[in-house]
């Protein structure tokens, strides 16, 4: 699918019926802090090239936040990634972020190209790669 067939209202919907949530703003709170929690351990510029495929609403929440320095966290397990989800949903278990963050990456994944998703998963850590490689 490329980003002219797609909106983030219909990316929420599809979200919305595969995660098994309540409302489009639930799917939309979830994307949120998903593409927040990638934003926060990608490079720049894959976070820019990534940010360029995203319909714009999405791309805003990628590039949204900053940190003093940037270092990444490259042994990032998992479970983290999605604690770090679950607090930025204002969910409290890692466990379904974890879940729900499969089910944002395999939307994404069908949005963007191949050579995108490629780069994205070559600048996670090891543990986020092989989650973001099996969505």
């Amino acid at each position: 699918m490329s980003q002219q067939t797609i909106t983030s209202e219909t990316f929420y919907q599809t979200i919305m019926h595969q995660g098994d949530l309540r409302t489009p703003k639930h799917a939309a709170r979830l994307t949120f802090a998903v593409l927040h929690t990638l934003g926060f351990n990608l490079s720049g510029r894959v976070k820019r090239e990534l940010a360029d495929a995203l319909p714009k609403e999405m791309a805003k929440d990628l590039t949204r936040g900053w940190r003093l320095i940037n270092i990444r966290h490259s042994k990032l397990s998992v479970h983290d990634f999605a604690k770090d989800v679950a607090r930025h949903s204002g969910n409290t278990d890692p466990q379904y972020a974890q879940l729900a963050t499969k089910v944002v990456f395999k939307q994404i994944k069908k949005i963007i190209d191949d050579d995108l998703v490629r780069a994205v998963a070559r600048d996670l850590s090891p543990d986020v790669r092989e989650f973001w490689n099996a969505a």
